[in-house]
C-alpha cells in the first residue's frame, strides 16, 4: 500500500458561518473521490460558531477561587466546567475531564490558540463541534468525498507529547478488528483491533501544523471499507475501563 498525505495550506481565517466545505474544495482545487479529508476541530468549530467569548462568561464562586489558586481566568475555568460532565483530574491548574461527548482530554477540549475574537476587546475561546460525527458527515456529503476525519490533539496517559486523534468520523469504520486473524506463526488474535482513524488522524497531523496554518490534509491510497463510520465505537466503554 502506497499512502500519500498532502496538507492543504492558503485556507483563509474561518470564521462563523463561513462555507468551510467550499474553502476545502478550491484549496484541493480538483475532484476528491475516493480520498480521505482530514480537518482540525479548530476550523470546524469557527464555521459552526463553537467560539465563546469569555466576557460573556460568569464564573461561579468555584471558578474564582480556583482560577485565583492557580492564576488562571476564571471565566476560562468556568467555561471548562461547563463543557465537562465529568471532572477526571484537577491539580496544579491543570484540569483533565469527560466532555459531553464522551472524550477525556484537557480543559474538556476548550482552547484559545488560533483564536481571533470578532467583538472589539472580546477574549475567545472555541469549544467542540456540539456533534463532530454530523459536522464530518456534512462535510462529507458536501465534498463528495471518500471519507471525513474530525481531529483534535490529545495528550495520552503515560507517554509525553500530544498527537492527532478522530473525534468526527464519517465514511469509515474507526475500529479495524483482527481478532481471530492468523499472525504469520498461524496463531489466532485475541485482543487486537486497530484505532484506524486515530491512526490516520494522527498521520495527517504530521502536515497539519498549527503554527503554518494548515487545517486540513488530504490522504490518498489507503484501503479501507466503505461505512456510514462514527468515532463513538473509539471511546472505550466505562465497565471496560480499568482507570475510571
Amino acid at each position: 500500500m502506497h499512502i500519500q498525505i498532502v496538507g492543504l495550506a492558503g485556507l483563509p481565517e474561518v470564521r462563523r458561518g463561513d462555507d468551510l466545505a467550499g474553502l476545502i474544495r478550491k484549496a484541493a482545487d480538483g475532484p476528491l473521490g475516493e480520498t480521505i479529508v482530514v480537518v482540525a476541530q479548530k476550523v470546524v468549530s469557527k464555521s459552526e460558531g463553537a467560539v465563546v467569548d469569555l466576557n460573556s462568561i460568569e464564573p461561579s464562586s468555584f471558578a474564582v477561587e480556583w482560577g485565583a489558586r492557580w492564576n488562571r481566568d476564571a471565566r476560562l475555568i468556568e467555561l471548562i466546567l461547563r463543557q465537562s460532565r465529568r471532572i477526571v483530574r484537577m491539580e496544579r491548574g491543570l484540569i483533565i475531564a469527560e466532555t459531553h461527548h464522551g472524550f477525556v482530554t484537557a480543559n474538556a477540549g476548550v482552547d484559545q490558540s488560533n483564536v481571533e475574537s470578532n467583538v472589539p476587546g472580546g477574549n475567545c475561546a472555541t469549544i467542540l463541534p456540539r456533534d463532530p460525527d454530523q459536522s464530518a458527515r456534512r462535510l462529507r456529503e458536501a465534498l463528495a468525498c471518500g471519507a471525513v476525519i474530525i481531529t483534535d490533539t490529545f495528550g495520552r496517559p503515560w507517554r509525553e507529547g500530544l498527537v492527532n486523534v478522530a473525534i468526527g468520523v464519517a465514511g469509515l469504520e474507526p475500529l479495524e478488528d483482527y481478532r481471530g486473524r492468523l499472525d504469520r506463526s498461524g496463531r489466532a488474535l485475541q485482543s487486537t483491533v486497530i484505532a484506524l482513524a486515530d491512526e490516520l488522524a494522527a498521520a495527517a497531523g504530521l502536515v497539519m501544523r498549527k503554527q503554518d496554518g494548515v487545517p486540513a490534509a488530504l490522504v490518498t491510497g489507503f484501503e479501507w471499507k466503505l461505512a456510514d463510520g462514527s468515532a463513538a465505537p473509539l471511546i472505550r466503554a466505562p465497565e471496560k475501563d480499568l482507570f475510571r
